[in-house]
């Protein structure tokens, strides 16, 4: 084979393996298409996210297919898409609201917004979080984080969770028979309290931050501030069913080293490409500065029932969400 047809072939190959996280991008352009529109098609996102994408999920199946080594510069440029996307959308939430006010078709946008920046914001911030300090991917982090109201993550994930997850002192790590409403309500301060512990005088800089933002859109108009505060509450949720499910009932000792059997695992592939890899969690708190393409899976790491659309409902009802988990972690 000549020099030009492996080239070609090697060109075509990559095609293949970054093309399929375009698909992540569907949820966020979408929400903002219809914030445009308006009307009805402010709720196509929840009808999109919460019941399509789980019944896709369930149907297209499983793989283990991944590639190290493989050249970034195309997932590169999705993740900063994502990245670029939240504030944006958020951005055309406000201005819907300011035309229609809190009717209950932005209400349902509002819904669509949380949805679209809690899966985008979590694939965009928790990837470009663990960039350079202060190069600019990581300030477009720092701003998704901060269209949801959740400027601690980067310093709490990178300082905390990444020390001690899957320990009892990791708020983001829940035991068996935690449910995710308690979690939920759990998790959150005490994230804010261990980013303060890790960086008080970050943590301390971003929640004036965050509170004057909060100021400035009351001053503007009470419902744009309502609003803005309800999709950030949707988003944050996401955030932290993804924190619940991928360390559920693992654990490890206080001097023992972490391996790939104290994160949950999924390959399931629609959860695989919309979210930019996050499934394989475990090859991420291995080496964490690994870019989510170069993400391997672990034949040791305990693999989730279903992918994370599936999972999200599942984990709803928490007797089934339970015996469903301990299942699995007993193969």
């Amino acid at each position: 084979m000549n020099t030009k047809a492996l080239n070609t072939r090697l060109y075509v190959s990559a095609m293949n393996r970054w093309q399929p996280h375009l698909l992540g991008l569907i949820a966020p352009v979408m929400t903002l298409a219809c914030l445009v529109l308006g009307s009805w098609w402010m709720g196509l996102t929840i009808l999109t996210v919460l019941v399509f994408y789980p019944l896709i999920d369930a149907m297209v199946g499983t793989s283990a297919q991944t590639d190290p080594l493989q050249e970034g510069r195309a997932h590169n440029v999705i993740v900063h898409l994502h990245g670029v996307m939240v504030p944006v959308i958020v951005i055309a939430l406000l201005v819907r609201v300011s035309m229609d006010g809190l009717t209950g078709y932005v209400w349902l946008g509002v819904v669509s917004t949380g949805l679209a920046t809690g899966a985008s914001g979590i694939v965009a911030a928790h990837e470009l979080g663990h960039r350079r300090l202060r190069s600019g991917s990581w300030w477009l982090a720092r701003l998704d984080l901060l269209s949801v109201l959740y400027l601690h993550f980067t310093v709490e994930h990178n300082h905390t969770h990444h020390r001690h997850w899957a320990r009892p002192v990791d708020p983001t790590s829940s035991p068996w028979g935690r449910n995710v409403y308690f979690h939920f309500l759990r998790t959150v301060p005490l994230q804010i309290r261990g980013a303060w512990g890790a960086r008080p005088k970050d943590t301390g800089r971003s929640l004036l931050l965050e509170a004057g933002l909060l100021v400035g859109l009351f001053a503007i108009d009470p419902n744009i501030l309502l609003a803005f505060v309800a999709q950030a509450g949707v988003a944050i949720y996401l955030v932290e069913f993804v924190n619940y499910l991928q360390h559920h009932g693992l654990t490890r000792g206080q001097e023992e080293r972490p391996n790939a059997t104290h994160a949950w695992e999924s390959r399931h592939r629609w959860s695989r490409w919309t979210l930019l890899e996050l499934p394989l969690h475990p090859s991420h708190h291995l080496k964490a500065s690994t870019p989510y393409q170069r993400l391997d899976v672990h034949d040791t790491a305990p693999q989730l029932p279903y992918g994370y659309y599936v999972m999200f409902w599942i984990a709803l009802i928490p007797p089934l969400f339970h015996r469903l988990m301990r299942s699995k972690a007993a193969v």
